[in-house]
């Protein structure tokens, strides 16, 4: 009776009075909720989502609440604006709206404004991580291909809370059913980053993200979806008619950007590292597709025939690529594609694997890894930072370790512009698929508030990254402080 009700409800065609959806309780807590969304759209569900997500304590909590028309100040800092490769001091940063809307000298800007006094500590814009997998980081393997779906979506809204906290404000998500969090986390029902969501991994049969047992196989005319297909984890694509159906689909769930796998893999047990997979066929089928709704494609590659072939097909993002020869480093560089690479060193901070066959492939990939962080500087190929931390949750907390590791290839700050200003120009790629509008990465004028407060020194090295819950003060996202121990 009171289900039949909801649904004329939400019709349109019914009043709500014989139904709990009306009873005070319930109304007081929806718009505790999530103020500025009808209530239309919370009788379709959003109401017993949110219900869920903050029984698991994954409900936002924003520290300091801005005043109605009141700008807040930044004031008493030095910071680094995501491109400069140097600490700026003189300046306070203004917030209103959810954007930073001036600079201006310390102690010059509005006089009735919510002042945050930082301490002489230094700002950094918001972390952005480039590769990212928001519902497939906080789970092992075997979870993710067997367990409930709604289970992983649980521990993927805990692990975003957790990712925010770090100071990553912003991810690219490189594969899986991250749509309805990221929708949660937009709506205020869960706290965590901005989301730049591929979807479904794309992957030929056989390929890296072709996660069937072998008993599944052949699989025939008619027969269901293997389960990562059903769940939204990878989408099996062959030829190019079908890759340009499983490309529309991404693209129709709200795709920023979309990822192909090109070649082997790691975690994959099937697909040898040095396999060159989709025809150059396939991949321009994807390309095009993303190219009519203005955006692009990223691919899981690591060897020079992949990379490569990519390049030809018009990818615009290599993700990994350690295994690049230096002729293959060139043609990146000339092709102005971006590098989005990771700290890939087998060091206590790898994912773990069991499998003799993974764990040799993440030893080659490791040897690569050096190799590939000098020669891609040295050619000026355009870098992004990511982790790719996968299956992996006690690896999840290591995401700002693995970024002040990167010291050993160049200096703190130029790290610190592969996770802020060069990863925004990354997104930016998005174009109009960007969930999000305004600049990212960077603290200037006009750019979302996404800013961090840290006890450290960023000129002179990174391991404070290592240390959020003790270094890292402040937190806002969008001109939110979810975080102040200032």
């Amino acid at each position: 009776m009171c289900m039949t009700c909801c649904e004329a409800v939400e019709r349109g065609v019914a009043p709500i009075n014989p139904c709990l959806c009306g009873a005070p309780e319930t109304q007081a807590a929806m718009q505790r909720i999530e103020a500025d969304i009808s209530r239309r759209q919370l009788l379709g569900g959003a109401a017993a989502v949110v219900g869920l997500f903050a029984g698991f304590g994954l409900a936002p909590r924003e520290v300091r609440a801005q005043a109605a028309g009141r700008p807040v100040v930044l004031t008493n800092l030095r910071f680094f604006d995501g491109v400069t490769l140097s600490m700026q001091t003189g300046r306070d940063i203004v917030v209103e709206g959810g954007r930073i809307t001036g600079l201006p000298a310390t102690g010059t800007g509005p006089t009735e404004a919510d002042v945050i006094d930082c301490g002489g500590r230094a700002v950094t814009p918001g972390l952005i991580d480039c590769h990212w997998h928001a519902t497939l980081v906080g789970v092992s393997q075997l979870v993710a291909l067997t367990q409930d779906i709604g289970f992983v979506h649980l521990m993927a809204g805990r692990e975003a809370g957790a990712t925010l906290m770090r100071g990553f404000t912003t991810v690219r998500d490189t594969g899986g059913p991250v749509f309805g969090l990221k929708l949660a986390i937009d709506q205020g029902a869960v706290m965590g980053p901005r989301i730049f969501p591929s979807g479904a991994m794309l992957s030929q049969t056989s390929g890296h993200g072709d996660f069937r047992l072998l008993n599944s196989l052949p699989r025939m005319p008619g027969e269901p979806a293997d389960y990562t297909e059903r769940t939204g984890v990878a989408a099996l694509a062959d030829g190019r008619d079908e890759v340009l159906r499983r490309t529309r689909e991404q693209l129709m769930k709200g795709a920023s950007q979309i990822k192909i796998m090109a070649g082997g893999g790691v975690a994959s047990p099937y697909d040898p590292l040095d396999t060159a997979q989709y025809t150059l066929d396939e991949m321009r089928a994807a390309v095009e597709a993303a190219a009519d709704w203005g955006t692009y494609v990223c691919a899981h590659v690591y060897t020079p025939t992949g990379i490569l072939r990519c390049i030809e097909a018009g990818v615009r993002s290599i993700e990994h690529g350690q295994l690049a020869d230096s002729a293959t480093i060139r043609a990146m560089a000339e092709a102005g594609v971006w590098w989005s690479i990771q700290p890939f060193l087998a060091d206590e901070d790898a994912n773990q694997y069991s499998d003799p066959r993974s764990q040799a492939k993440q030893q080659q990939v490791a040897i690569g890894t050096v190799r590939a962080f000098e020669e891609g500087r040295a050619e000026g190929v355009k870098m992004a930072f990511g982790t790719d931390v996968l299956f992996n949750p006690t690896g999840a907390a290591t995401q700002g370790r693995q970024l002040a590791k990167l010291t050993r290839f160049m200096s703190p700050l130029e790290v610190l512009r592969m996770a802020t200003g060069a990863a925004g120009e990354l997104l930016a790629m998005s174009g109009e698929r960007a969930p999000y509008q305004g600049a990212l990465g960077v603290v200037a004028e006009g750019a979302l508030a996404d800013l961090l407060v840290w006890e450290g020194d960023p000129e002179a090295g990174l391991d404070f990254l290592s240390d959020p819950d003790a270094n890292l003060r402040l937190v806002m996202k969008g001109g939110r402080v979810f975080k102040e121990a200032l």
